[in-house]
């Protein structure tokens, strides 16, 4: 979890902490996770080294901090498809959508640094695993409850397998990218919304 110190001005420091951020994201995207050093990072966000302290006590906190931002970005996205009177069709509808933002480098850059660092440090692991876990439990509960709207088997060992087919066929799609950069055509997105209808709504 980020570790955030008390300013009297909530307005001000929140803004100071997104510019620390998006300085940390050119950072990690040009240099990677352990090339970036904080000081370079203030040098981005235009502040002195020891300002930046105020706000983040190490890398590790900026990127509790990115873990947090993703699965905010990932809770409204959940939150809308709780509220639409088809969940599952929703979900085959979106996926073009979906695909491009996965293979969106302002979304998946800094998550592929961050991938990398948590394979080999436990903080971070822990940091993105617990977030993991929130965003499955409020997927499952939605999936769930629109199959068996739909006269579907709704086991939760069964949905809750078909969500993490899912969830690693869209984390998939960055590292596709890297292999292939010109893997986003009408034909991929058309074999994830196949793969997607026979999850979401398959027997």
């Amino acid at each position: 979890m980020t570790q955030e110190k008390k300013h009297p001005d909530p307005e001000r420091a929140s803004n100071r902490r997104k510019q620390v951020l998006d300085a940390a994201a050119c950072c990690f995207s040009r240099r990677g996770f352990h090339g970036a050093s904080m000081a370079e990072i203030s040098k981005t966000a235009g502040m002195s080294a020891g300002h930046i302290y105020n706000y983040f006590d190490s890398k590790d906190a900026i990127i509790a901090a990115f873990v947090e931002q993703n699965m905010e970005r990932v809770s409204n996205i959940m939150h809308d498809l709780a509220q639409r009177d088809d969940p599952l069709q929703a979900m085959v509808d979106d996926v073009e959508e979906r695909v491009k933002e996965c293979l969106d480098p302002g979304i998946w850059a800094v998550p592929l640094e961050i991938h990398s660092e948590a394979a080999r440090n436990p903080k971070i692991a822990a940091t993105m695993q617990a977030a993991d876990q929130r965003s499955r439990a409020q997927l499952l509960s939605i999936v769930m409850a629109a199959r068996e709207k739909r006269g579907l088997p709704a086991g939760e060992a069964l949905v809750e397998g078909r969500i993490n087919a899912m969830i690693a066929m869209y984390q998939g799609l960055a590292v596709r990218h890297v292999h292939n950069p010109g893997v986003l055509n009408a034909e991929l997105v058309e074999g994830i919304r196949v793969a997607m209808r026979a999850l979401v709504m398959g027997e």
